[in-house]
Formats: structure tokens, sequence, C-alpha cells
């Protein structure tokens, strides 16, 4: 399937981070002196939404509304940037474009300063009508609502009813009032917002089961979700039983974005036809990588894959080529980096080596010969271990993503379907042929530690028999 196209409406601003270091305390009041190390303006509101679905691959689309500032003229900048497939701004001259000053010291935040106002647009017909044209383009829709002044109560009902009746679901992160979302697929509202939205004080099982059939019966959604911070997330299923995914956070620098997250990563699995769990699984653990990182920050496929993979056996990185060209379609822009051997006995020789080839991209896949393969190269009494318990070695390394096997004397029908855009090879290689050379982008020669090679080790126990 190809990349989902996914429609954001809603409030676009500024994140604006201050880093800096405070060591000392002013002698004109008594406030911390910030020494600042660096500054970085990022897309925030529905533009962090934007920026996590670009993580994700997704074609993206934005309708918003911004006012004839500066702050929109970098807005627009950033916007292109992400080369979006689909643009329409409409501007408002009363309207200041929100930007928020975050100020962080050591990876703690000390202080924000918003600059905006809060302008309802007086030409709404215009977003109705922009969003009636191109909806049918759109796999699914995300209003991302900061309650800026762009969704509107007759704006929600209007794009709602409009994607119900072209049957494309319609995710809404929700700010206010609730009555304006009626019918959306589902909401994403933590646990502050759900107890003010139902009516209920969320402080245990029975009355989170309460608040989240209120929410979905009260606003007719097809999906009733909470959001519960550090405690992950829960949902009524198609039984109404109440689901909880625990957070797979391991440590929490910055809840920033986080909310963002969660709806792009569902928007796009949806898009993707997952069922409701995947996807709820797949959000939850995307919102556990970005609040272990500082600012609005993305979750990228592989990162997600990754800490879903942590508690999986060894032996799910091991696939076949087959299973492999159907992962590389949802890796299509991700830097693969591709390395084979033997790998006969594990040794820090090769640690290293493969540690150093993943830095070299995104994603590390290992082409691994076979038993029979080996034989034919080093001879009868090889490999030592065989071909499972070679890729499970392999696969228990965090650096390495993918094991592949290959029965051929040469990797060359590996890297034919593989397609890496880095080949690595070892030092050895100098001024000799790299098979698979005129297919990948870049061939990289890595050093090898001296003294460290299977053959040695080997040699090294025979001689003290």
């Amino acid at each position: 399937m190809s990349e989902p196209k996914i429609l954001v409406v809603g409030d676009l601003m500024i994140d604006h981070y201050i880093f800096g270091d405070c060591f000392k305390i002013s002698p004109e009041a008594p406030v911390q002196i910030l020494n600042t190390k660096k500054e970085e303006k990022k897309l925030g509101g529905a533009g962090n939404v934007l920026r996590n679905l670009a993580e994700l691959g997704a074609k993206l689309g934005i309708i918003s509304v911004l006012g004839n500032d500066k702050v929109a003229a970098e807005i627009d900048k950033l916007l292109d940037e992400l080369k979006l497939d689909y643009k329409k701004i409409f501007t408002q001259e009363e309207k200041i474009t929100s930007i928020k000053t975050r100020v962080i010291a050591s990876n703690q935040q000390i202080l924000r300063i918003d600059s905006e106002n809060v302008v309802r647009f007086d030409e709404e017909m215009a977003i109705i009508m922009e969003f009636a044209k191109v909806i049918k383009e759109f796999d699914c829709v995300i209003l991302s609502d900061y309650a800026k002044g762009v969704l509107s109560k007759e704006v929600c009902i209007a794009l709602i009813k409009i994607a119900n009746k072209e049957n494309i679901p319609i995710l809404v992160d929700p700010k206010g009032d609730y009555k304006k979302y009626n019918f959306a697929t589902l909401l994403t509202p933590n646990k502050k917002e759900a107890s003010e939205a139902s009516g209920i004080d969320i402080k245990d099982d029975k009355s989170l089961e309460d608040a989240l059939k209120i929410l979905k019966n009260q606003f007719n959604l097809k999906y009733s979700i909470i959001t519960l911070s550090e405690d992950g997330l829960a949902f009524l299923d198609e039984s109404e039983k109440v689901v909880k995914l625990k957070t797979r956070a391991k440590e929490i620098y910055d809840v920033t974005g986080a909310g963002d997250t969660l709806i792009s990563t569902l928007a796009y699995c949806i898009a993707k036809k997952y069922s409701i769990l995947d996807a709820l699984n797949l959000a939850n653990i995307a919102a556990a990588v970005v609040v272990g990182k500082v600012g609005s920050a993305t979750a990228s496929w592989i990162e997600i894959e990754k800490l879903a993979n942590s508690n999986l056996n060894f032996k799910d990185k091991i696939k076949s080529i087959d299973e492999l060209e159907e992962i590389l379609i949802e890796l299509n822009n991700k830097k693969i980096v591709f390395t084979n051997g033997c790998f006969d006995i594990l040794h820090f020789g090769h640690i290293s080596y493969l540690a150093d080839a993943k830095k070299l991209g995104d994603v590390l896949i290992v082409g691994l010969n076979s038993d029979e393969s080996i034989k034919r190269l080093k001879g009868d009494d090889r490999p030592i271990n065989e071909f499972k318990y070679r890729a499970l070695m392999l696969s228990a390394l965090e650096f390495v993503d993918f094991v592949v096997g290959f029965s051929e004397d040469t990797p060359l029908n590996l890297i034919q379907k593989i397609r890496p855009d880095i080949l690595v090879k070892g030092s050895d290689y100098e001024n000799k042929e790299v098979i698979g050379s005129n297919i990948a982008k870049k061939v990289v020669l890595l050093p090898f530690i001296k003294g460290l090679s299977t053959s040695e080790i080997i040699q090294k126990i025979k001689d003290q028999k």
C-alpha cells in the first residue's frame, strides 16, 4: 500500500526554544540568569501534527488561518520545507500569529512566553468550501484544535459532516466545547479534559469506564479513548469493555507535543487500515518515544518499531527476503545500510564493525551466509555455529535491525532486491571489487580491529590444546 494522504485542519503556530544553563542569580532581581547556548524554531500546534506525519512518511495537506505578520511568514517557510502535497492558508489581518517561546535550562523548562491573540476567522464558509473541494483526495482527516480561532463550532460541525458523508475517518485533538465534535471518528482527550467533558471525576477503573461510555454515547463517537499521561491510555473495545494500554516510556523528559504524536500516529495507522487496537498500540508507543526527548519532538517509524520490538524474541528480526521486501516498502524514506558476512563466532570486532555500520544510516540489514555457503567458502569444518544460532546472536544486537540469510556464494541477489543506500564492507576490500557496488548508492569500507577474526580465534583454541 502506498503512503496515505492525511489532511490536517487547525491552528498553526511556532514553537520557539531557547536552550541554556543557569549558574547564578541576577544582582538586579532574585531571578536566574540563563546563559544561552542555542535557539530553535519549529512548527507547533497543527504544524507539529504535520511534522509527526511527515516523519512517518505520510503525504500531507493543511488548511489553516494565519495573520499577516513575521511569524506567519516563518510558518509558511517551514511548511514549504515539509514539501506538502496540498496547502491552503487563509490570511486574517487582525490576527497575531501564535508563537510560544519556551526557555529550557538543563533539560528543564523554566518559562514559557506566548505572543498571540484569539480571533475567530470571519470567512468560515471559505474553509468549509475548500475542505469539501479537496476531501476526496485524502484518506484521513485530523482536526488539530488549539482554540486559536480556526476551528469554530460551525466549522467543526460542517467538516465532520462532510467527512462522514465521504466515509473518511476524522480524528480530533479537542479543546473546549465537545458538542462541536459530535459524530467524529474519535477524540483524544486527556484525563482532565475527559473528566470535564463527561462530568465524571475519573479516579478509578469504574469512573474511567463511565467516562469512556458517556463520551462515546453523548458525542456519537466511533471509538472512545482517554489518554492517561504516564499510565498510557484507555479505550472501549467492540464489546464495551475497557482496555488499558500501559505507557512504554522508559524516562519522561518533556510531554510537549505528545498528544500531537499520538493523534498523528493514530491517523497514519487508521489510514493504512490497521485495526483500532494495533493503531492505538503503535500510537501509544510513539508517544512514549517523544516524551523521552526534549521539546516538540517527533517519532520515526523506526523508533516506534524499535520500542515495539524491545520485548520481542530475538527471532522477530530474522526475515526472509520476501518479508524484508514488504518491510522495505514501508521504509522507503529511510537510509538503508547493508553488510554481510558469516559471523560464525561473534566477537568484539564484529560488534564494533556493525555498530559503526549502523551509524551510517537509519536501518541496518545484515546478510548472513547459510551453513552450506560457508562450507563452500571456508571448508567442511565450518561453520562452528549453525545458521539459526548465528542469526539469533546478531538479532540480539540493538543496532542490528534485520537479519536475512542467503545461500549463494555472494550476496548479489540480496543486494539487487534490497537496493541499499549504503553498502558496507571491511577495509580488506581496499582496491578490490565489492559485489553490488554498482547497485548501492555508496560503498563504505570500515576498518577491522587487528587480531580479531573468527579464523584467528579458532587457531588460538587449537594452539592451546
